[in-house]
């Protein structure tokens, strides 16, 4: 009997996920930082590549991700590797060097101390 293994068991490559939490109370939070367009970019860079689809990228929202110090900030599975992010020219960066050619994007990584 075989095992599965992360390459064949997995429905997508890799799977990031964007928090665009908002807090009501005005505390900080990821959607005050533009996370939804930083979403949104990200979602259309990967349609323009061809990388989307099953066996590929898939991009979603998330609600609080609780590293709100670090925010804004997205995270990819299955190496669970966080970022922080500031511009669409980042997010450039982790869907070509990460998502498209599995290389981490070592400046934009969260700093492992932050979270909420």
């Amino acid at each position: 009997m075989t095992t599965p293994t992360q390459e064949n068991s997995s429905y997508y490559q890799r799977h990031i996920f964007f928090c665009t939490n908002e807090r009501k109370n005005g505390e900080d939070c990821c959607a005050q930082q533009q996370a939804q367009e930083a979403f949104e970019h990200c979602k259309l860079q990967i349609k323009a590549a061809g990388l989307s689809g099953v066996g590929k990228v898939r991009v979603n929202k998330a609600g609080c991700l609780d590293r709100c110090a670090a925010g804004p900030v997205a995270v990819v599975y299955p190496e669970a590797v966080w970022y922080t992010y500031v511009d669409k020219h980042d997010i450039d960066e982790i869907v070509e060097s990460h998502l498209k050619n599995g290389q981490v994007v070592e400046r934009l990584l969260t700093p492992p101390h932050l979270g909420r």
